[in-house]
This record gives structure tokens, sequence and C-alpha cells, in this order.
């Protein structure tokens, strides 16, 4: 296992700042994902730590050592690309065994890590196919098998399962989520999938415009975010924001709630909430509307689940509320959080 630490790591392209003076660093065998838009700086940050790009300024640390100028072959660490990168010509053997030929092991190991590496993912029985013949999720698994039969000390993962559908990219999740853990490998993983990074990370880091916004746990990162930009890019629907004097107020759709449904949680605060659409999920009901007198109403949404069975209709008002403690409170002119504290 490794730790992986960037100091000060700044990327230039011309006069754009792709990523900006960032500074984070992993514990050993951590699942660390970094989550933001597209653009937000996050690939081009672990290209860095492949070794894929050379950082305009600050220092790469792998596992102790200073690798900012070192090849990608000396690094120690493996990559999975989003298109996984497989070379269509050989058999699945031939792929997976690629990295352990180009650095010379003895054929007889090279059949047993593969073998081993394939019994890990369950493509034993697919050795002999060629990419072409497997399915999106038999080739993703693939790829990580060929990722990881090198026994690296760094695994990064750009994007691996946005080509997936959606039910099997739930399957794959929970399967790399359990993978890691069992070879304790230090992780960094890049998607711009808030439910990905909630489910899968120890820690995320949320980026924007090439600079890290916060650091913290999955319930961290959703109960307390550093500013409007997490709090509103981290969940969803995100989390309501409506103007109080000099403040942002904050507070997520599911603490929203018909005030008749609400036992006492210590002190409320209650709004007539006016209902302009209401969506239908099944487990869950997205009510959709306005809060506050009509002069200076604010729209939010309120996330009901499928066991508040009240009766609701778009066009009436209804008095809902918000625990206080629920609350949360931004300065209005920087987006930053204000303290720790309910308002």
């Amino acid at each position: 296992m490794a730790r992986v630490e960037l100091r000060n790591v700044t990327k230039l392209f011309g006069g754009v700042r792709a990523v900006d003076n960032v500074n984070l660093q992993t514990t050993e065998g951590e699942f660390l994902v970094l989550l933001g838009p597209s653009g937000c700086g996050k690939t081009t940050l672990l290209r860095m730590i492949a070794g894929i790009e050379p950082p305009t300024s600050g220092d790469i640390i792998i596992n102790e050592q200073i690798v900012t100028h070192q090849p990608p072959r000396v690094r120690n660490i493996a990559m999975v690309f989003q298109s996984y990168a497989l070379y269509p010509h050989m058999t699945v053997f031939k792929n997976i065994a690629f990295p352990l030929r180009t650095r010379g092991v003895a054929k007889a190991a090279i059949k047993e890590k593969v073998a081993w590496a394939a019994g890990m993912f369950g493509i034993s029985s697919l050795l002999d196919r060629k990419p072409r013949e497997l399915s999106g999720g038999e080739r993703q698994r693939v790829a990580l098998a060929r990722a990881i039969v090198r026994e690296p000390s760094v695994f990064l993962l750009d994007e691996p399962l946005s080509n997936l559908d959606a039910i099997l990219r739930a399957s794959a999740r929970e399967e790399l989520r359990q993978f890691q853990k069992r070879l304790g490998v230090t992780t960094v993983y890049v998607t711009h999938d808030q439910v990905e990074a909630m489910g899968l990370g120890d820690r995320i880091v949320v980026m924007n415009k090439g600079r890290v916004c916060q650091i913290g746990t999955p319930p961290e990162i959703y109960q307390w975010p550093a500013d409007t930009f997490v709090a509103t890019f981290v969940g969803s629907p995100p989390m309501n924001l409506i103007e109080q004097g000099e403040l942002l107020i904050g507070f997520r759709p599911e603490t929203l709630l018909p005030a008749v449904f609400v036992r006492d949680c210590g002190e409320m605060v209650t709004y007539p909430f006016e209902v302009t659409w209401i969506e239908y999920l099944g487990a869950e009901r997205l009510v959709y509307g306005n809060i506050g007198e009509k002069c200076c109403s604010r729209h939010v949404v309120s996330r009901l689940p499928g066991n508040i069975n009240l009766a609701i209709e778009t066009g009436k008002t209804y008095p809902f509320t918000v625990a206080r403690q629920d609350m949360r409170s931004f300065d209005r002119s920087t987006g930053l959080l204000i303290g720790r504290d309910p308002v």
C-alpha cells in the first residue's frame, strides 16, 4: 500500500488554470474520490498523479518519494481509463498479460497472475475471447484485471463505469468497492456522478474550476457543505437555498416536510408552501413549489418518502416545516458556510 500526496500542484494550459494550487493527501488503502463537473480539473489531476501530464508547479509524492518528474513506469501505479483502452486484436488473456510481458515477467508467472486476476473479476471463462465479443460490463472487468495484475501500490480510475447502463453500473459499483477492500490498494477515482462518489468514497474531494472546494467523508460533504457550490452540486435534488438578509439559508429537500407529519424535533421553522408541481417516483415524491409570501417567495423542493400519504394538490398552499438544526447558513457574497452550528 502507499500514500499519495499533492503539494501546491498547479497545471496551466496557456492562460487557463486547469488545476489551481491543489493540496491533498490520501491514507494507506483509502478509496479517495475526485468529484466535480466536466472541466473542473479532476481528470487532469489524475493524469498528473499517473505521470501522463507534468504539473506546471508543485510536487507529487507517492509512498514518501517525490515522483513529480518521473515517468509512469517507475511510479508503480495502474490506471483504468473511461474507454478501457483494450487492444482489439488481442484476446482477453493477452490484454491482461500485456503489462507483465512488457516488464519481462516469466511465462509461468504470467499465466499464474492472469488466472488470479481473471478469477477475482469472474472472467476466467472469457480468456480466449476478443474485446468485440464482450459486453460493456465484461470489458470493464478485463480493464480492471489488466490494471490490478501488476499489483500496483496505487490504483487510478477515470470514470470507468460511465459506459455501463444504470443497472449494470450499480452492480459494478458494489463489485468495485468489495474488490478494493479485499486488496487494500490506495485508490483515486474520478467521477462527475455524485451517487458513485457517495457510494464508493471513504472521502470525497469536491472540485470546481480547478480548485478544491471541500475534502471530507460522504456524510460531512452532504450535511455540512463548505460552500453553496458543494451544497447544490452534491444532492439530487440539490440543497434548497433561500435569501435571508446577508445570508443564504440552506436545507436539504428531505428536511422540508408537511407540518402535520413532523414530531417535536426542537425548534422548528414553518413556511407556507405553495405547490406548483409533483413528481411521483415510486418510493418517494418530489414536491416543487414556493415558500414565503407572494411578494418575496422562493422556489424550493421537498422530498417526501412513500410512507407520507398526505394528499397534496398543485395550486394549493400547505404549512411545511424544517428543524432549525437542519438549516445551514452561508455568506451571501462569498457563498462560504458560516460555522458548523445551526442558524
